[in-house]
């Protein structure tokens, strides 16, 4: 009886130790995977917060500015003392210098509303695109926020054959990923850019790294348009030769990283950017 009491705890510790083992698993797939989002989110929220501290310097301005403005107020008030006394003039002008105070902090608002709307719109369609493209090699995408815009930069290993501007089979998956988040948000447009190395085009019907660059972003565009439906209004196609590497061309491995298509998605927030451009264009904020 000892002995099988014995047996029966063994099996059961057993048992127990293999539910760990896979629950384990399951739980460091899940902690991987939250790591890698949290990686994500961490690099993105830096760039907003660049961002924001760039905006919140600007506010500190106004607001060091508006106390001015007050203190001189009051020290005006303190002098002519009772306002009764206040002739119309000075009336007037005591009015017009609030009036002014009351539009600047509206428009300190709407500028830092417009700053936030564009940081979480971007936001929102990096987690979009990393969610469709997350499987992908990183050395072949790369997703980025720069000064407020999102790039999509596919090298053209993952995209072309040396030297053509034929889009490969499976760089045409990757393609159709993009097209399927930008389908869903059409209140961006976007520009698609060809980027060569240094090393001149000798071969083919085309003249130089000009061509190339230009032909393989007219090529992305052509896909994305007739094979995935993204419409052609949308989308801007350039070519940028070999003039704005990522790094030196000094090495094979160099040129590489060089040779790439740009994907810039530009949101239409004119509403946002226009109240930015007449925010900073109004006198009563650079007084």
């Amino acid at each position: 009886m000892k002995k099988s009491t014995i047996a029966l705890l063994g099996i059961a510790v057993l048992l127990s130790s293999c539910v760990s083992q896979k629950k384990y698993a399951e739980l460091e797939a899940k902690q991987q995977e939250t790591q890698d989002l949290l990686n994500s989110a961490t690099v993105k929220l830096n760039t907003c917060l660049e961002e924001k501290a760039t905006a919140d310097a600007r506010a500190q301005t106004l607001a060091d500015q508006n106390d001015f403005l007050k203190a001189n107020n009051q020290e005006l008030i303190n002098n002519m003392g009772n306002l009764t006394t206040l002739t119309t003039k000075g009336a007037e002008n005591l009015e017009k210098s609030l009036e002014s105070l009351r539009e600047k902090d509206l428009t300190i608002r709407k500028l830092q509303d417009a700053v936030t709307r564009r940081d979480s719109v971007n936001l929102a369609l990096v987690q979009s695109l990393k969610g469709v493209l997350g499987n992908l090699d990183d050395e072949d995408i790369e997703i980025s926020v720069e000064k407020g815009v999102v790039f999509v930069s596919i090298s053209d290993k993952l995209l072309f054959s040396t030297g053509s501007y034929n889009v490969t089979n499976a760089a045409k998956q990757v393609l159709g990923k993009v097209a399927q988040v930008v389908n869903n948000k059409p209140d961006f447009d976007f520009l698609v850019e060809g980027h060569t190395d240094n090393v001149p085009y000798q071969s083919g019907v085309l003249l130089d790294n000009w061509d190339l660059s230009a032909k393989r972003a007219t090529a992305v565009v052509r896909i994305l348009q007739n094979e995935f439906g993204v419409t052609p209004a949308r989308m801007t196609a350039a070519g940028r030769s070999h003039y704005v590497p990522l790094t030196d061309n000094n090495t094979a491995a160099n040129r590489a990283k060089n040779r790439r298509t740009r994907i810039v998605v530009l949101p239409k927030l004119d509403q946002f950017f226009s109240m930015i451009e007449e925010g900073m264009d109004d006198p009563a904020i650079n007084e």
